[in-house]
C-alpha cells in the first residue's frame, strides 16, 4: 500500500472518529458556552444524556386514600419545626438518629412553609372582607433584563427591584443567588433572603396563589414574580420542559390576560425582541395551567412601611395554616378531575410535607412519578427528597439525586440531600464527599456548610 493511500485512509478514519465523537465533545463544553456561541442545530447535538422522566418508585401506591378530606381542621397551636439554621446546630449523631429534625430545604427560613401538623380538613372559610379589584391595571416603569444562560431568577429579581428604583444588574444579584454560573436553579426563598438582606425592601413568598391576589397586588403597585413551568416555543421546543420565573406587570379582565416581563423572551409578542414596553400577553387560563405546576408560588416585593397593606391584599393566605389547608383542599379537588396530572400529585406531596405528614407526602410523590414527572423536576423543587428521607427511604433519595446529577453536576441541593441520606446509612465518608461538592458549587449554601461542620467536629 502506497504512502499516499495510507495517509488518505488515516485521514478518512480521523474524520470519521471526529464526527462520531463530536456530540460527546460538545457535551463536555459548559452549556452556557454552547448556547451563547453555537447555532441552534449544533446546540441540539450538545444535549446531554438524561432520562425522559424521573424513574418510578417500587413502593406500592394507594392513591385513593390521599384524596379524602379529613378533620379536624388545624389550629394555630399546631406544632412547628425550626428553621434550617436552628436544625443544623444539632449533632450529626442526632441528625442520623432523629430524621424528623433534619434541616430540609422545601421550606427553609420561610415561616409560611414551616407549619407541621398531621391534621387536615376542608378549606377554612376566609374571614377577610372582599377588596374591589379594578378591571385593568399596570405597574409603573420597570427596567427589563434579558437573562444570560440559566439566569432567569437573578434577572427577574433585578427587574422587580427596579420598580422601586433599586437598579441592580443580573450579575450583581447572581453573585449571591448563584455564585456558580452553571447553577440551574434559584429558589424563591433565596430571592426573598436576597431582598431582605441586600436592600431596604421586604419580600414575601406564598403558595396557592390565585388571580385575585395577583390582580390586587398589581393594582396597588406591587411587583409580583410567579414561578411556573414552561414548554419552550418554536425553535427552542427541542429543549423540553423547564421551570421559569415571570414578572407580572399588568392585567386586563375584559381580555382575560396578563402582561409579563420575561427574561428569556422579552417584552413583546416576538420572542427575543423588546419592540415595546407593554410586555408579553398570557391568557389567564394559560397562566394558571403552567403556574399550578409550581403550586402557584409567587413572590411580592414591597417597602417596609407597606407590610400591613400587603397583608391585607393577600388576605387569609397570610395565615400559614390557612394557606396550606386551602392548598390541600384545592389540590385534592383538582386531582378528582385530573387524576393523571403528575404536577398535581407533586403539589399534594409538597402540601403534605408542609403539614408534616411525610407518609402521605411520599405516597403522593410516588404517584407523581408514576404519571411521568419531567426529568428536570428536581432542579427546582426538592419535596421528594424530604419526604423519602423522613420516611427512611434513603435509597430513593440517592436514586433521584443520582438521576438529577447525571452528566449535570450543578445542583447543590441534590448533593446535600444525598449526603444526608448517606449519613443515615452510616456512609460518612461518601456523605462528606457530597456535602463538600455542595459547598464547592455554592459556598453560600449554608445548610451544607453547617452539616459538614458537624460531620467534621
Amino acid at each position: 500500500m502506497g504512502v499516499r493511500r495510507l495517509v488518505f485512509l488515516l485521514a478518512i478514519l480521523l474524520i470519521a472518529v471526529s464526527i462520531w465523537q463530536f456530540p460527546t465533545l460538545l457535551r463536555a463544553i459548559p452549556s452556557r458556552y454552547v448556547a451563547a456561541y453555537l447555532p441552534e442545530p449544533v446546540q441540539a447535538l450538545a444535549e446531554r444524556e438524561h432520562v425522559e422522566v424521573l424513574p418510578t418508585s417500587a413502593a406500592r401506591v394507594e392513591a385513593s386514600s390521599l384524596l379524602t378530606i379529613e378533620s379536624p381542621v388545624t389550629t394555630p397551636d399546631s406544632p412547628r419545626v425550626g428553621s434550617v439554621e436552628e436544625e443544623a446546630t444539632r449533632s450529626v449523631q442526632d441528625l442520623a438518629q432523629d430524621i424528623t429534625e433534619l434541616p430540609l430545604l422545601t421550606q427553609p427560613d420561610n415561616p409560611a412553609a414551616q407549619v407541621k401538623s398531621t391534621q387536615e380538613g376542608p378549606s377554612p372559610t376566609p374571614t377577610n372582607t372582599p377588596i374591589p379589584i379594578p378591571v385593568t391595571s399596570r405597574l409603573g416603569p420597570i427596567q427589563h433584563h434579558f437573562q444570560t444562560w440559566n439566569n432567569c431568577g437573578p434577572a427577574t429579581l433585578a427587574m422587580a427591584l427596579s420598580r422601586y428604583d433599586v437598579f441592580m444588574d443580573q450579575e450583581q444579584t447572581a453573585s449571591i443567588l448563584k455564585p456558580n454560573p452553571e447553577d440551574r436553579n434559584v429558589s424563591p426563598y433565596e430571592m426573598v433572603d436576597f431582598v431582605e438582606q441586600e436592600t431596604n425592601l421586604q419580600a414575601l413568598e406564598r403558595t396557592n396563589g390565585n388571580l385575585d391576589i395577583l390582580r390586587r397586588l398589581v393594582a396597588e403597585g406591587f411587583p409580583v414574580i410567579v414561578e411556573l413551568g414552561l414548554d419552550p416555543p418554536g425553535e427552542y421546543r427541542w429543549m423540553g420542559w423547564y421551570g421559569h420565573y415571570l414578572l407580572i406587570v399588568a392585567y386586563d379582565d375584559e381580555n382575560e390576560q396578563v402582561w409579563v416581563y420575561d427574561s428569556w423572551f422579552g417584552t413583546s409578542e416576538v420572542p427575543g425582541e423588546n419592540a415595546n414596553d407593554e410586555g408579553r400577553s398570557i391568557r389567564y387560563e394559560d397562566l394558571d395551567r403552567y403556574w399550578r405546576q409550581f403550586n402557584r408560588n409567587f413572590i411580592v416585593l414591597y417597602p417596609t412601611d407597606s407590610s400591613t397593606e400587603v397583608a391585607h391584599l393577600i388576605g387569609s393566605a397570610m395565615d400559614d395554616i390557612v394557606m396550606w389547608q386551602e392548598s390541600l383542599f384545592i389540590v385534592k379537588e383538582e386531582l378528582k378531575e385530573q387524576g393523571n396530572d403528575p404536577y398535581l400529585w407533586f403539589n399534594l406531596g409538597t402540601v403534605y410535607n408542609a403539614l408534616g405528614d411525610y407518609e402521605k407526602a411520599a405516597m403522593s410523590f410516588d404517584q407523581a412519578r408514576i404519571h411521568s414527572l419531567p426529568w428536570r423536576m428536581l432542579w427546582y423543587q426538592f419535596g421528594p427528597y424530604e419526604a423519602y428521607y423522613e420516611t427512611g427511604r434513603y435509597e430513593d433519595v440517592i436514586l433521584l439525586a443520582d438521576v438529577t446529577l447525571l452528566d449535570r453536576p450543578y445542583f447543590e441541593e441534590s448533593y446535600y440531600y444525598k449526603g444526608l441520606a448517606q449519613i443515615a446509612l452510616g456512609e460518612d465518608k461518601a456523605a462528606q464527599d457530597n456535602l463538600e461538592r455542595a459547598v464547592r458549587f455554592n459556598p453560600n449554601f449554608t445548610p451544607a456548610v453547617e452539616v459538614l461542620e458537624q460531620l467534621n467536629s
